[in-house]
């Protein structure tokens, strides 16, 4: 089983070029999986794994409270590791096959206005040494609606600010060029005068760095967008991704279309992409009343 395991993470980051995040997910369910498949008793090849089995496990998961987003993942982890399995002709019949995945209900994205998203920057203490990466960095999310993964693997390589661009490398490596506007570009301007301080030990290529020189993570990020939003007052919660909807969000009530967005977004399915047309009342009113003929 460890065999088989090993070439099908082989084949999710070869074959299909999954981004590290999604991989370390399929890595983790199947893992998952196969340590509940092993505990069975008389399994000791994949080839005897049936349907009871593999509704045993998702049972086992349904009891933990997962998000519905979660378990539908965990189902597609292992049809798509039994497909391999039987691609590879190590078994005959894929028992997941007709596993049901629950389904995902689509909340409506937490938003933040313009006027919130300046409040949040105004309320970064001055004195704070990382006061000008910060700002840049929140302007950045809200500006430029770049994934927290893509934030901290941008390059200084990656900006071309004279073109008012910087390059992506967004999920499954894909590239895409996204516009900057002014007000980050000053940001940024302002935090690349201090920014020279924390690279000269590691010499890092990474736009944002920590105090030691190395590139942010995840958790920084989501640490410093907690910290500013708490100061300022806001009581919404406020991700890197909340700023991601609020770019999306932005764009649309003031007319961009839909495809232009997903562009923007790297999105590779418009369905995906949708989900930002949630607009206020009062704005769908004023469009209606606008532009149709009977109102």
């Amino acid at each position: 089983m460890d065999t088989h395991f090993q070439d099908y993470i082989i084949m999710l980051r070869v074959e299909r070029n999954l981004s590290v995040n999604t991989l370390e997910c399929y890595q983790r369910d199947i893992k998952k999986y196969l340590k509940f498949i092993l505990n069975q008793k008389n399994i000791n090849d994949v080839g005897e794994i049936n349907q009871t089995h593999v509704r045993r496990f998702i049972r086992s998961q349904d009891g933990k409270g997962f998000a519905p987003s979660t378990m539908a993942r965990i189902c597609s982890s292992i049809r798509s590791y039994h497909n391999f399995l039987m691609a590879e002709n190590f078994v005959d019949d894929n028992p997941a096959q007709f596993l049901i995945t629950p389904r995902n209900v689509k909340k409506l994205p937490n938003v933040l206005s313009e006027k919130e998203i300046s409040k949040i920057i105004k309320a970064i203490d001055e004195t704070n040494q990382f006061s000008k990466r910060d700002k840049a960095i929140i302007e950045m999310l809200y500006s430029c609606g770049l994934r927290v993964s893509e934030l901290c693997n941008l390059e200084v390589t990656n900006l071309f600010l004279d073109d008012n661009l910087i390059r992506l490398i967004g999920k499954g490596s894909k590239e895409r060029l996204v516009p900057i506007g002014n007000k980050a570009k000053k940001y940024l301007d302002d935090y690349f005068v201090c920014r020279l301080k924390f690279v000269k030990k590691t010499g890092s290529s990474a736009v944002f760095v920590s105090k030691n020189g190395n590139p942010l993570t995840r958790a920084m990020i989501n640490n410093i967008l907690f910290k500013w939003s708490a100061a300022s007052g806001i009581k919404k919660p406020v991700s890197p991704h909340t700023l991601r909807h609020s770019f999306a969000t932005s764009l649309l009530t003031r007319g961009a279309d839909l495809r232009f967005v997903q562009a923007l977004l790297g999105h590779s399915d418009i369905s995906t992409t949708q989900i930002y047309t949630h607009l206020d009342k009062k704005h769908l009113s004023k469009i209606y009343k606008k532009h149709h003929p009977r109102s």
